[in-house]
């Protein structure tokens, strides 16, 4: 097994975690006696040569045959997970760009594809499934695959194997030059769709729909079929999809290249199983996290789920609504009905289903939340996030979270009067200075509303732990806080470290512009003018169009925050629009085609600011309100509300510039 083994000169190699001098060891083990020592080792590989992807390392190449020989001998204990290894080797070296890709790889493959194809002729079922999965994500043709997996599917008895063989056929088949087995292997794949089984049917649709993107569609019946099959559960088995109903759901949604509702609507039925209901109310909302189109269709059957009889369906619909939010606001009573519902998710954060109730309330503006968010308020232990999160924007998936309790008080600027005794309460009692920053935080958002809290304020004010943060709360509420003027310039005269806040606040709560001025000047002396000065020069209008040069020469900044907040401090200062228009049009350019990044919102908002003069710009965004996909970049709620702010946003600069 271990012939060359040493003659590799493992310490000029790499791996993700630096000299693969470490990998002959861990090979030597994987063959040991012991199966957790073998285990751990194959697991150890596993890191050092994928880890998280991206690249494939010059260890993987040289691994890549003595990984074989382990997966070929019957008395290692870990072949699987050699064989997860080289399955994500394989996949890998397909899709990383050339420079990521060891040379020495694809001569490396080539030597030991024949290995790997007689692989499929293993006794063990699950090696033949894996080496199967394996044949199917690399990159070796069809004309040197398709005869193996046709012989192997011919011969296998074994039900999963069977899926397993269908799909990577499937994924064979399309790799060029492909051979004179192509037009039979489509053949077979099309009589498939026909068979007994229900899950070889499916598996049918899964390997021809790359070539065939309209036969999902052609087939919805037979795909809900399947996925809602007891049947299903044979994929658990398998080594390309390794999952149950959920997963599978998950993978045959894929299939559809846009918004299929119907495929949706039908998982939501009624369905014995509680993988089903949950998995099906998952589709749904990777459905609307992507698409708006299908929400007043897929709204009616959400809320029919929140009285499930299982806590994740019930979680699962009332966290959706609340991404929703106002659009799902006739549904706002039968939400209320879940606020006592303590039941707890298995989730490492137990987050209840009253407490998803009371976040899609916050989020519809409904009072019925507010002693909920009190109590909240008060410090009663809940499922809410510690701190603000943000999820990636993956297609087709939704992370059903919740978010943190400042965030659910940001949708309540309505009714401050209500909240602020127990805000109040807290930046009166409270020592912990990040749960005094986040009340601050609330504060400043809120604005003119939370004058109420102004004398609570006054008190941090003295602090020189807490200060900075009433600070901020003040000026976010303005004039009303004029009472801390004398303790916020005395501040912003001291020097150190928050000057320029506290001249800012002095300011804001109807100072003078002056303190803010020399902080200001300051920084501009030394080079770039910083984003967070940037938005204070803003703030400060025509008293500082004394940068009017620096901030007409940043609107050509190659970063787009920078551009935007220059271009919108000029047009504040000067008012000049011929040059902080197109400054700003250019931070939306890939709005019209549908593209969103978080510079778009204070673009399009400044935008909406300058008014009719801004009309170039409504005219390349007149099209947005009709796009269909989400404008969003991250995932979970705060998608939904990206979506909606940038919609706001643009609806209003439409509308001034008609």
């Amino acid at each position: 097994m271990w012939v060359g083994l040493d003659e590799v000169d493992w310490a000029e190699l790499k791996h993700n975690y630096g000299s693969a001098e470490d990998v002959p060891d861990l090979l030597r083990r994987c063959a040991g006696p012991d199966p957790d020592d073998a285990k751990d080792a194959a697991y150890d590989l596993l890191n050092l040569l994928f880890h998280q992807g991206g690249w494939v390392c010059s260890a993987a190449s040289a691994a890549l045959p003595f990984l074989l020989r382990l997966a070929s001998t019957p008395e290692v204990k870990c072949r699987r997970t050699v064989m997860e290894l080289v399955a994500r080797l394989a996949s890998e070296a397909q899709q990383v760009r050339e420079q990521f890709l060891d040379p020495s790889w694809q001569p490396a493959w080539e030597r030991a594809l024949p290995e790997v194809l007689v692989l499929l002729e293993d006794p063990e079922p699950w090696i033949r499934r894996d080496a199967a999965d394996v044949v199917g994500v690399c990159g070796s043709s069809g004309e040197l695959t398709l005869p193996s997996l046709l012989r192997r599917l011919q011969a296998e008895d074994d039900p999963a194997t069977r899926l397993d063989v269908i799909l990577a056929l499937g994924q064979a088949v399309l790799r060029q030059p492909a051979g004179v087995h192509a037009a039979e292997v489509f053949d077979l794949l099309q009589g498939l769709l026909d068979a007994s089984e229900a899950q070889v049917r499916l598996a049918a649709v899964h390997a021809l729909a790359p070539s065939r993107p309209d036969l999902p569609e052609q087939r919805l019946e037979l795909l809900l079929e399947a996925v809602r099959d007891l049947s299903v559960e044979l994929w658990r088995h398998t080594a390309a999809m390794d999952s149950g109903g959920q997963g599978v759901q998950h993978r045959t949604a894929a299939l559809f290249p846009g918004p299929c509702t119907s495929f949706a609507l039908g998982l939501l039925n009624d369905h014995p199983a509680e993988e089903q209901r949950t998995g099906a109310l998952a589709q749904a909302a990777g459905l609307l996290a992507q698409w708006r189109s299908p929400t007043s269709a897929l709204l009616p059957r959400i809320a029919a789920r929140l009285n499930d009889s299982a806590c994740e369906a019930r979680f699962r619909a009332a966290e959706l609504l609340a991404c929703l939010g106002p659009t799902a606001a006739a549904h706002a009573g039968e939400v209320a009905a879940l606020l006592g519902d303590n039941a707890a998710r298995t989730t490492r954060k137990r987050q209840t289903v009253g407490e998803a109730a009371l976040w899609a309330l916050a989020r519809m503006n409904d009072p019925r939340c507010l002693p909920g968010v009190i109590e909240l308020v008060a410090g009663t232990r809940s499922g809410f996030a510690s701190s603000s999160a943000s999820y990636p924007a993956t297609a087709g998936w939704h992370h059903a979270v919740l978010p943190s309790l400042p965030e659910v008080l940001g949708y309540l600027a309505d009714h401050v009067e209500q909240l602020l005794p127990a805000v109040c309460d807290q930046l009166g009692t409270s020592t912990d200075q990040q749960v005094i920053n986040r009340f601050c935080q609330v504060l400043a958002g809120w604005g003119p509303a939370a004058k109420a809290a102004v004398p609570a304020l006054l008190s941090l004010m003295e602090d020189d732990r807490h200060w900075n943060s009433a600070a901020l709360a003040l000026a976010g509420i303005g004039p009303a806080g004029n009472g801390a003027q004398e303790l916020l310039l005395t501040r912003a005269n001291t020097g150190g470290t928050h000057t320029e806040l506290a001249a800012w606040a002095y300011w804001k709560v109807g100072g003078e512009p002056g303190p803010l001025l020399k902080v200001c000047e300051r920084a501009a002396a030394q080079g770039s003018i910083p984003r967070p000065v940037l938005r204070k020069l803003a703030d400060l209008g025509p008293h500082a169009a004394r940068f009017a040069d620096r901030l007409r020469a940043m609107t050509t900044d190659t970063g787009p925050w920078s551009r935007v907040e220059a271009a919108h401090a000029l047009w504040a200062a000067t008012g000049d629009t011929q040059t902080a228009v197109p400054a700003l049009m250019t931070a939306v350019q890939g709005l019209a085609k549908g593209d969103y990044l978080p510079v778009m919102l204070p673009a399009v908002r400044h935008l909406a600011q300058i008014g009719p003069a801004a009309r170039p710009a409504a005219q390349l965004l007149h099209a947005v309100p009709l796009h269909d996909p989400r404008l969003r970049s991250s995932g979970g709620w705060r998608g939904f509300t990206q979506d909606e702010d940038i919609r706001t946003a643009v609806d209003e600069l439409l509308a001034l510039c008609e």
